[in-house]
């Protein structure tokens, strides 16, 4: 059977404040804060992820708050834009809500869906589009009710440096389908319902900076441990250079650099986010791999208090 991957499995990016970056996503896009960890490879740093309230595969955004951190600049090579779900006729509801924290916004068409696009705090560009497919949130927070709640990603718009290239990799490395093209944009499909629709600009873009307000790298669902080791074959075999299998505690996960310039992951749906911690608790303390809990005091004394907290509209 042709490998294939059932689509995003999460996004990662660079901010730098971190009580900023949980007050816009679990404090206005109303994302549960599902772990806090820190940067394996810089301890100094947090990682958090925001997700549903399980942290499924497909609603995973994660972040490297770092308050020394350049501005980044959006550009090629990067994830252009972050592309959520809503339910069907959430997205007024949205536009009120984002306004209201002083968000500007915009609304375009693409492939004849309607988006609200803007950028967070850091200015990573987001977008909101209604779509049925997906399960709705059970998760409710500061205000929002779960039947208007972000359901996870609708996708992504891959900003390319060679575009073509790009598009190869999507069909012939991670088993997309082209499903539509127009003057601007080609699109691609995969077998999820969520975080299942990738859309590639024609134009080979400019080179963009990595640092704040930009995506680090996007990662590719791999159903098992078995099917992730056949992705690391694969990847090779294709011509790229995948790293090794490395643990990254709550999945599995290699990495390689397309011709577009964009760093692709492919991660593992297991173990997920309850591997060290209770369901109804994800989020709440800071969680640490067994390497660093000798140096826990030392690592939370580096380290900014958060808080997940409610705001009042007008608190952006």
């Amino acid at each position: 059977m042709k490998l294939q991957t059932a689509g995003i499995h999460h996004i990662t990016a660079f901010a730098r404040s971190p009580q900023e970056n949980v007050d816009f996503y679990a404090g206005i896009l109303g994302l549960r804060l599902v772990k806090r960890t820190i940067n394996f490879d810089a301890p100094e740093v947090y990682h958090l992820y925001f997700g549903d309230e399980n942290g499924s595969p497909g609603t995973i955004i994660t972040f490297f708050p770092w308050p020394d951190s350049r501005r980044g600049k959006v550009g090629g090579g990067q994830v252009g834009i972050t592309t959520y779900i809503v339910p069907p006729g959430a997205l007024g509801f949205w536009e009120n809500r984002l306004k209201g924290f002083g968000i500007s916004l915009t609304r375009t068409s693409r492939f004849g869906e309607d988006y609200l696009h803007f950028r967070d705090n850091e200015g990573l560009w987001i977008e909101l589009v209604e779509r049925g497919s997906g399960a709705n949130s059970t998760w409710s927070f500061g205000g929002i009710p779960a039947d208007k709640a972000i359901k996870g990603f609708g996708g992504a718009v891959l900003f390319s440096v060679h575009a073509k290239q790009t598009m190869r990799v999507l069909e012939e490395v991670l088993g997309f389908s082209k499903v539509a093209e127009n003057d601007s944009y080609a699109r691609f499909q995969a077998s999820g319902e969520i975080g299942n629709i990738i859309d590639v600009p024609l134009k080979d873009m400019e080179w963009g900076s990595g640092g704040a307000g930009t995506v680090h790298h996007i990662a590719w669902r791999a159903k098992d441990f078995d099917e992730h080791e056949e992705w690391q074959q694969k990847v090779g075999q294709s011509g790229f250079n995948p790293t090794q299998i490395i643990d990254r505690q709550y999945f599995n996960a290699i990495y390689f650099r397309e011709e577009g310039g964009i760093l692709f992951e492919i991660a593992t749906d297991p173990p997920g986010f309850a591997h060290d911690e209770e369901p109804e608790a994800l989020g709440e303390k800071l969680m640490l791999p067994s390497w660093f809990e000798p140096v826990r005091a030392q690592i939370e004394a580096n380290l900014e208090p958060i808080e997940v907290r409610v705001l009042k509209e007008g608190q952006k």
